[in-house]
């Protein structure tokens, strides 16, 4: 086990990757010689040349479209997008691309594409830069989503990511790029558990978050202790495929549930937790689910609304009492 932040963990998946076969490439905006905005590739173009770590144009539309190319005739290539929030600018690529290739080509042809993106709010980059893009993604057949809340976590899957024969989209939390932990390496291929991990056994309540919210609910889950409130928290990790089976079988265990995220209330994968963990464990909810998500609105730019408008360990508290 070594420590490290998860910028290290997300460097040292990739540096792996290009060390362990020639056909991976890096391509993003200004990840080459500045090592990404974030730092996400510090070091790799020194190591690795322009060749393999190549700065793009800012068309967001161009590289992501070019990537898909390469990854279809014999690349592996992984595309880091500065912000989780401009993947509308290639939205279409992504789900009516690179999703449906190998479903329109018959299962022929495999895309072994990754699209890593930064996203998440509390960081004071306003509205149009501070979207997580969960929601946007998760929804549509034929690709993964990974959604990474440890430095551990953004190593093996962004691992298991690159070595997957299909395409994969890595969400990464800007607020989350100095934070610490174990993390062991190197991980062998195949190896790497997808899936959500309990990561606090309790009994009374089953907390479900992804991302920055998994740090946030296990400091709730401290608080609730102080009140005899034994919290489970769930770190999702993976949104598609939406593994519910463990999530069924907390709340069978707890018969409560409360799914904290990060993202607007229409249409997010909380809804999906709920519903189908009222489907799957009907029978012993003593309470109705509770969803703690962000408002129905943009982000503000304000730092003090901008806190406000983020789920806070207060809010995840009083979902839980209030629920009780």
């Amino acid at each position: 086990m070594t420590v490290m932040t998860y910028r290290e963990a997300v460097v040292l998946a990739q540096r792996e990757a290009l060390a362990a076969d020639s056909n991976v490439i890096l391509m993003g905006e200004d990840i080459g010689a500045p090592g990404g905005p974030f730092k996400t590739t510090d070091g790799l173009f020194e190591e690795f040349g322009a060749d393999r770590v190549r700065d793009t144009p800012i068309s967001e539309n161009a590289f992501v479209g070019a990537a898909l190319g390469m990854a279809v005739t014999g690349g592996r290539p992984i595309v880091e997008i500065m912000f989780a929030d401009f993947m509308g600018v290639c939205y279409d690529q992504i789900v009516n691309g690179i999703a449906k290739h190998r479903f329109m080509c018959g299962g022929k042809v495999s895309v072994p594409l990754v699209i890593r993106a930064m996203g998440g709010g509390g960081v004071r980059f306003g509205a149009q830069h501070s979207q997580t893009g969960e929601n946007w993604l998760y929804q549509h057949p034929g690709h993964k989503v990974y959604c990474p809340a440890t430095p551990a976590d953004a190593y093996e899957l962004l691992s298991a990511a690159i070595a997957d024969v299909d395409p994969v989209i890595v969400l990464e939390h800007k607020g989350l790029m100095s934070t610490k932990g174990e993390v062991e390496a190197p991980v062998e291929p195949g190896t790497v558990e997808i899936g959500p991990k309990v990561v606090r056994e309790g009994s009374d309540v089953t907390i479900v978050a992804s991302l920055a919210m998994v740090r946030r609910c296990l400091e709730a889950a401290d608080a609730l202790a102080s009140q005899g409130i034994d919290a489970e928290v769930i770190n999702l990790r993976v949104l598609r495929p939406l593994m519910m089976a463990p999530i069924i079988d907390s709340v069978i265990k707890t018969g409560s549930l409360i799914a904290v995220e990060e993202a607007h209330p229409i249409g997010g994968w909380s809804g999906d937790v709920v519903a189908q963990a009222v489907m799957g464990a009907f029978d012993y909810l003593d309470r109705p689910p509770v969803r703690v998500t962000l408002p129905d609105w943009p982000m503000p730019y304000s730092p003090g609304l901008e806190d406000a408008a983020m789920p806070s360990v207060e809010r995840i508290v009083d979902a839980v009492t209030g629920s009780r």
